[in-house]
C-alpha cells in the first residue's frame, strides 16, 4: 500500500530527529578528541536538516487543508518539531565552529563539561525521536527533566569562566561560554520538541500528563520551575 502524505511527513520527522542525534553525537565526540573532521561533518548534517525543514513546512502547509483534527494535530507536531530540530542543527554547527576556533586551547575541565553537556543532548535527542516515533510520554518526560542537567552543567562553566572564584586563569573563554550557550539553548529546543510529543499524543500540556499519570507533585514542580525559566 503507498505510503500517504501525512506518513511520509512523519516518517521524515523522525529521520530528522535522527540527523540531529547523530549531529549531537559528532559534536561530543569532536570536543572530546580534538577532531577537526568530526567537528566539520556538522555542516553537512545541518545542511540536511534545513532540506527537511523545507521539506516538511511545504508538506504540512498542503496536507493539513483537507486533513481530519487527529491528523491535523499529527501534521502540525510534525511541523513544530522540526522547526526545532533545524534550530538545534544551527546550534550545533555553531559550537562546533567555536570548537574549530580554539582547538588545543581548552581547559580539560571545560572540555570535560562541554562532552557531558553534548553527549546528553544527544541522550535527549534519542529519547525525543523515540517518543515521537512511538507516542511514548514517559520518554518525552525523561527529555523534559534531563534538561536540568543541562542547565546545571551550563551553571558551571559560567561559574568557573565569568565568576572564576579561584583566581585561576582560563583558556578560550569567551569562545567557551559561547559554546555552552550552543549547547544549552539546543537542549531548550528538544525539550520543547517532547513539550510537543506530549501535546500531541494526550491533547494536553505537560502539567497535565504528569498529573494524570499520577507522578509526584516535586515532579509537577519541577516541570513549572522549567517553564518559568523561559
Amino acid at each position: 500500500m503507498p505510503e500517504s502524505v501525512r506518513e511520509s511527513l512523519v516518517r521524515r520527522t523522525a529521520e530528522a530527529c535522527r540527523l540531529a542525534k547523530e549531529a549531537a553525537a559528532a559534536a561530543a565526540e569532536g570536543i572530546a578528541t580534538g577532531s577537526s573532521a568530526t567537528l566539520n561533518s556538522l555542516r553537512a548534517r545541518e545542511a540536511e536538516l534545513d532540506v527537511l525543514d523545507r521539506e516538511i513546512d511545504a508538506g504540512v502547509t498542503v496536507a493539513i487543508a483537507g486533513a481530519e483534527a487527529t491528523e491535523a494535530r499529527e501534521l502540525l507536531a510534525c511541523m513544530k518539531c522540526m522547526i526545532n530540530l533545524e534550530r538545534i542543527g544551527d546550534l550545533l554547527l555553531s559550537f562546533a565552529n567555536g570548537a574549530l576556533a580554539c582547538l588545543g586551547k581548552i581547559d580539560p575541565d571545560d572540555c570535560r563539561d562541554l562532552t557531558r553537556m553534548a553527549t546528553l543532548l544527544e541522550k535527549m535527542l534519542t529519547d525525543g525521536g523515540e517518543s515521537f516515533s512511538r507516542h511514548d510520554l514517559n520518554r518525552a518526560v525523561d527529555v523534559i527533566r534531563t534538561d536540568a542537567e543541562m542547565d546545571r552543567l551550563r551553571n558551571l562553566i559560567f561559574l568557573r569562566h565569568i565568576e572564576n572564584p579561584e583566581g585561576v586563569a582560563r583558556l578560550s573563554s569567551l569562545q567557551v561560554i559561547f559554546m555552552t550557550q550552543c549547547l544549552e539553548r539546543a537542549g531548550d529546543h528538544a525539550k520543547n520538541l517532547a513539550e510537543e510529543v506530549c501535546h500531541l499524543v494526550s491533547g494536553h500540556t505537560v502539567r497535565h500528563v504528569l498529573v494524570s499519570s499520577g507522578k509526584p507533585i516535586e515532579q509537577q514542580n519541577f516541570l513549572e520551575r522549567l517553564r518559568r525559566k523561559q
